[in-house]
C-alpha cells in the first residue's frame, strides 16, 4: 500500500521539539516496518518550505534560511517517492466544483486530485476532517495506527 505524508506530517518530522515529532515519526517508523511506500506531493514540498523558512515563530514559522530549509527538504526528499503533478491532477483538481470549493480549501481538493490520480490509498495528515467528503483514498490521523 502506499501513503502520502501531508505536509503537517512532514513539518512535524523536521521539528524535532514539537509536540507532535515524536507521534508522527512513530507513525512513519511503523509505515515503513509495514513496507508501505510513503509519498510525498510537490505542493506539500511548497507549503512545507514557506512554513520553514516564514520568519516569525509567532506566525508559524520556523525562521530558517532558504539554504536551512533546502536541508530539510533534501532529506525528506531522500525517504520519499515523489507523486508529480500533471495534466490528470489538474482535471481531477475540477473537483472544486462538484465540492462547491472555495478559499484556502482548493488545496486540500489539489492533494485530493494527485491522490486520486495517482491511486494512492491513504494520506497521513492530523487535518482527516479537511479530506472527509473526497472519496478514493483514506485520511488517516497518526493516532489511529
Amino acid at each position: 500500500m502506499a501513503t502520502a505524508l501531508d505536509a503537517n506530517i512532514l513539518l512535524r518530522l523536521a521539528h524535532k521539539e514539537h509536540p507532535l515529532h515524536l507521534l508522527s515519526r512513530k507513525a512513519v517508523l511503523k509505515m515503513q516496518a509495514e513496507d508501505e511506500t510513503l509519498c510525498y506531493l510537490p505542493q506539500n514540498i511548497v507549503e512545507c518550505w514557506n512554513v520553514l523558512t516564514r520568519p516569525s515563530a509567532s506566525r508559524g514559522g520556523f525562521g530558517l534560511t532558504p539554504a536551512q530549509a533546502d536541508r530539510q527538504i533534501r532529506i525528506l526528499e531522500r525517504f520519499l517517492l515523489l507523486l508529480p503533478d500533471n495534466s490528470k491532477v489538474h482535471s481531477e483538481w475540477r473537483l472544486v466544483v462538484q465540492h462547491d470549493v472555495s478559499g484556502v480549501q482548493v488545496y486540500d481538493v489539489r492533494i485530493a486530485a494527485c491522490l486520486r490520480v495517482h491511486g494512492i490509498a491513504r494520506l497521513l495528515t492530523f487535518n482527516t476532517k479537511d479530506f472527509a467528503r473526497y472519496s478514493g483514498f483514506v485520511a488517516v490521523d497518526p493516532e489511529k495506527l
